[in-house]
């Protein structure tokens, strides 16, 4: 990996909350206050039913698909960015993805537009995102539909 790629993979996972690995250590001087935590929600706490599972899956697919790479005139789906989506038992939604190019121009943006997306599906309590350049995106990930609006076919 190339020091380009590390600064901006390094840049998208700083753009993502609760990703704490570009984090100052809290100082002595500041002590750290304990809060009580109200989730606001609204999605149940158990984990979800088969049936549930489906229509999330579906939503979630459908709130990826309004995510687009503003260089590229197709969504995010389509284009293969999208490497693993996983639902856990607590509904924490975790979605590993890429960039068509380490130096994209909104690689501190999208992640945090596909947080954004997601978030919105009924039933997520909390989204994760994850970017990673390995493997690296080539075209062959790409949707036949995507081939289609690109002129690819």
């Amino acid at each position: 990996m190339t020091d380009r790629q590390r600064q901006a993979e390094a840049m998208a996972n700083a753009q993502i909350p609760g990703l704490d690995s570009h984090k100052e250590e809290p100082t002595a001087a500041a002590p750290k206050v304990e809060r009580d935590v109200i989730d606001m929600s609204g999605a149940p706490a158990e984990p979800p039913t088969d049936l549930e599972l489906d229509r999330i899956t579906g939503d979630v697919i459908r709130a990826l698909k309004s995510v687009y790479d503003p260089e590229i005139p197709t969504d995010i789906y389509e284009l293969g960015l999208i490497y693993k989506v996983e639902l856990e038992d607590d509904r924490t939604l975790k979605i590993d993805m890429t960039l068509t190019a380490p130096g994209c121009p909104v690689a501190g943006e999208m992640p945090e537009w596909v947080r954004e997306a997601c978030q919105q599906v009924e039933g997520v309590r909390r989204v994760e995102v994850n970017m990673t350049f390995e493997p690296p995106w080539t075209p062959d990930r790409m949707s036949d539909e995507a081939r289609l609006e690109l002129n690819m076919l």
